[in-house]
């Protein structure tokens, strides 16, 4: 190989490429997979740039997904070191995006490395999604990829996305879910007026304050095998106009769910109305779903990526759905198999990022040891 996955992931960390910015990243890995064979396609949306990279034309299609954008660093002056400069102190390599996650991208690129040059003649495709937009509001990164590659019949068989995954140690923690998000801006009317007339207004956080007792209290569903119950939170209150003596006309509430796959999104709206409706109210209710939930149960890719964790590391993973939300998600709709699995999170968006050089080390071996087991090794006779 020209350099390590320690070299690449360095010279990744060396851009400076804030969301939406890439930077030259992406032109980093595609120099490195041209040489092997891949087709490449640039995908740049907006400021966004998109990368899709595929070698072979067969099925099963084995996707790596990840993002070269990082979120911004905070003080420099709280780092011990340029955040943009890589650095290794103590078996750690430090620098933004070090575990978020450039360590993986370098990693997924010397997997793929390897496993072609053990087998340049390999059935199925692989294939790598990059973007420069999943730090941000994420409207035109991997959503507009998989809408191309849907727009035109293209399918994913299995895809690993190098999310951070893990707490205590490298492969301790696969994440074969996540939970959907859905957002609501509630607007309860009342009548201003002052406040020692009450008799001529009507207070919207009296009226409200009934019903979001009941939304608060509410069991929205169980869970299951793999989810916990869905959750409803209120992030922001705002009514009033600051003066102490005047009922305001109207109270606005932001809200959250986070949802499992045991409800679905015209489930969880239809609840919050029958009791906004049933409390009397006078409201308007404007609806937004970042995310839907997905789910890839046991079968195929967990058992591999599984196998490949515990032949490396000797951890056996634990499945798990928890965090917020990923390119995942989006993923999904193309691909029925879609996990997560990364290095340590412990320092992500944090000030010092890094990841143990160990770790980074034996990543490659995992994602390459899950191609080797669901890629055939040759092309099949004609």
């Amino acid at each position: 190989m020209p350099y390590s996955v320690l070299a690449l992931a360095q010279a990744l960390i060396a851009r400076r490429s804030l969301t939406p910015s890439d930077e030259g990243c992406q032109q980093i890995l595609i120099d490195r997979l041209e040489r092997i064979g891949f087709r490449i396609e640039r995908m740049r949306c907006g400021e966004v740039d998109n990368l899709w990279a595929r070698r072979g034309t067969n099925a099963p299609v084995l996707c790596f997904a990840g993002h070269t954008d990082v979120v911004p660093t905070g003080p420099l002056d709280q780092w011990d070191s340029d955040p943009f400069v890589p650095e290794i102190r103590d078996g750690r390599l430090y620098g933004r995006g070090a575990a978020d996650m450039k360590g993986s991208l370098a990693a997924f690129v010397i997997a793929i490395e390897a496993f072609v040059a053990a087998h340049p003649d390999h059935g199925g495709s692989i294939a790598l999604l990059v973007t420069s937009d999943e730090e941000g509001i994420a409207v035109d990164g991997t959503v507009r990829v998989v809408e191309a590659l849907g727009a035109r019949g293209e399918r994913i068989d299995y895809c690993i996305v190098g999310e951070p995954t893990c707490v205590h140690h490298l492969g301790d923690t696969v994440k074969n879910g996540r939970r959907g998000s859905l957002s609501g801006t509630l607007t309860v009317k009342g009548i201003q007026g002052h406040i020692a007339y009450p008799h001529l207004a009507k207070n919207p956080i009296h009226l409200a304050a009934p019903a979001i007792a009941e939304l608060a209290h509410t069991r929205w569903d169980e869970g299951n095998e793999y989810f916990p119950p869905t959750t409803w939170q209120i992030s922001n209150i705002q009514g009033g106009t600051g003066a102490t003596n005047v009922i305001p006309g109207e109270v606005t509430l932001l809200f959250n769910f986070r949802f499992s796959t045991a409800s679905t999104v015209e489930s969880l709206k239809n609840r919050v109305h029958g009791i906004l409706d049933r409390h009397g109210l006078e409201y308007d209710l404007l609806w937004e779903c970042s995310g839907k939930p997905y789910l890839t149960p046991r079968g195929n890719l967990v058992e591999a990526v599984g196998r490949a964790i515990r032949r490396v590391t000797g951890i056996e993973p634990e499945l798990s759905t928890s965090g917020g939300t990923s390119d995942g998600r989006f993923i999904a709709d193309i691909c029925p198999q879609v996990v997560e699995v990364g290095p340590r999170n412990a320092t992500i968006h944090k000030l010092n990022e890094y990841v143990e050089v160990r770790d980074l080390e034996q990543l490659p071996t995992i994602y390459r040891l899950v191609l080797e087991e669901l890629l055939p090794a040759s092309l099949p006779e004609s």
